[in-house]
């Protein structure tokens, strides 16, 4: 059959099968023309197909993480403004009297750099190591079911290369969520005023940083005046910066429940059939779509729930102290009320975080347990003052737990307990723990104790010898 009688459908197999085996030679746009009878643009069908042979050629197998980067700094940088002096000026003096008011309000101390304004494209390129860490067990997992779900859609006389092809079709499937996550952080970066927006620890250790462009957005329709607004987010972005960098071990806390969530997601195999089946490739709307609204990702598992307990929990004790510490801080500021409600608005609708982190791994944040949290750390101020209540930031088991937001009261009696030098009252765990230890020592003295018969009775022999080894004085 010569070339110029094949169907489009044939012309489309036939490329496929060149760029499977790597023979890209000859693959030119007149040739990528006669795909016009299926209703695909040849000149997308050509970026695509440079993008498969770039995946196809690659050196490393895995997702390339650059496709997020790109995307992400393509929206970041639309609107093209950078920082002007005027108002790296004048936060550089909030930040500097938000410093002093933290000084009086915690004692955790300043960072070691500088706090700084910085462009949305400098945010994306800060925290864009941390996103791909959180996303990259749901990446995997799609890449792999978009694998499957591939070649089972893939005609009979097309299987062998399609199997022979799973680096490439597993690379595609990657690039597709890559280029996803750099439109969710893309997006995020025109709406988080700050780096301590998120809730986790997206900026590097002992950074701080505020938006400009997005500072003016979010203050615009609030009618408070721009110095006081910018004085309270610059405190709450201190003091997120400064507990993390505090409490060393609470980023790494913090990520690890956040990756131990994302490991237990397994992509919704029929929906991305169904998807696939119908899929065309000039309108990657739906596909796109399906992505970021997490579509493709199935009910919670028993695991990934009380994964999520747990997270929703520890984020809950970070954003309580913050929002503790901020409103002591912030007492002087005339407004300051009315910024914090309109703080807790904007989370209590779904937030920066809540956002992002729903369209990555599926995971929605409750803004009620962060309430409560607030409510615990305001009083356990009142009960042991600054110093007792930042000391539980010190080390990982001194942490509140779930049981102390629900009820602070047994938290606060043990720590003005330990204040005064006193035992601390034992609780229901502390109660469980010395039944266990009594019925072990128990079994211990038991089995030491040889039953009913008199000592020197068993393994004797009748007569009064030393047992060999006895050093006692015959």
């Amino acid at each position: 059959m010569a070339d110029d009688d094949r169907s489009p459908e044939e012309e489309f197999q036939e490329l496929m099968r060149r760029l499977m085996s790597g023979d890209t030679s000859g693959l030119d746009p007149e040739q990528l023309s006669r795909l016009s009878g299926m209703q695909i643009d040849p000149a997308m069908m050509q970026a695509v197909m440079n993008q498969l042979q770039g995946a196809f050629s690659a050196a490393q197998d895995g997702i390339d993480w650059s496709l997020a980067e790109r995307q992400a700094l393509h929206i970041a940088n639309q609107d093209g403004l950078g920082v002007s002096t005027g108002q790296r000026t004048d936060l550089d003096q909030a930040f500097a009297l938000a410093a002093l008011w933290l000084g009086e309000s915690t004692t955790i101390s300043d960072l070691p750099r500088p706090p700084k304004a910085v462009t949305r494209g400098a945010w994306v390129s800060a925290t864009l190591p941390v996103w791909q860490e959180l996303a990259e067990p749901v990446a995997t997992s799609i890449a792999d079911a978009l694998t499957e779900a591939l070649g089972q859609q893939a005609p009979d006389d097309m299987q062998d290369l399609i199997a022979g092809a799973g680096r490439l079709m597993r690379t595609v499937g990657g690039s597709l969520f890559a280029t996803q996550l750099g439109h969710v952080v893309g997006r995020l970066s025109t709406e988080v005023v700050g780096g301590g927006d998120v809730g986790i620890p997206v900026m590097p250790d002992g950074d701080a940083a505020i938006l400009p462009q997005n500072f003016a957005d979010f203050g615009r329709d609030l009618e408070i005046p721009e110095d006081q607004l910018a004085l309270y987010l610059a405190t709450r972005e201190l003091a997120h910066a400064r507990l993390f960098r505090h409490a060393k071990w609470l980023r790494l806390h913090v990520i690890s429940q956040v990756r131990e969530f994302a490991h237990g997601i397994r992509v919704d195999t029929d929906a991305l059939e169904e998807l696939a089946s119908r899929f065309d490739p000039s309108q990657p709307d739906e596909l796109r779509g399906a992505l970021e609204s997490g579509a493709l990702l199935p009910q919670r598992s028993e695991e990934q729930t009380a994964a999520l307990t747990r997270l929703e929990n520890l984020l809950a004790t970070i954003e309580g102290w913050v929002d503790v510490v901020t409103e002591d801080a912030t007492s002087r500021l005339p407004s300051a009320a009315r910024i914090a409600e309109a703080v807790r608005r904007r989370r209590a609708v779904g937030g920066p975080a809540e956002q992002a982190l729903g369209s990555l791994v599926g995971l929605e944040l409750r803004p009620r347990r962060m309430r409560e949290a607030a409510a615990m750390w305001r009083a356990v101020t009142e009960a042991v003052g600054v110093t007792g209540r930042d000391a539980l930031w010190d080390y990982p088991d001194l942490m509140p737990s779930a049981e102390d937001i629900d009820d602070p009261a047994g938290l606060i009696a043990r720590l003005t307990a330990a204040s005064r030098g006193e035992a601390t009252p034992a609780d229901a765990m502390d109660d469980a723990l010395a039944q266990l230890i009594a019925e072990e020592t128990a079994g211990l003295v038991d089995g030491f104790g040889g039953g009913d018969d008199e000592p020197g009775d068993a393994g004797s022999d009748g007569d009064d010898d030393p047992t060999p080894g006895d050093q006692r004085p015959v």
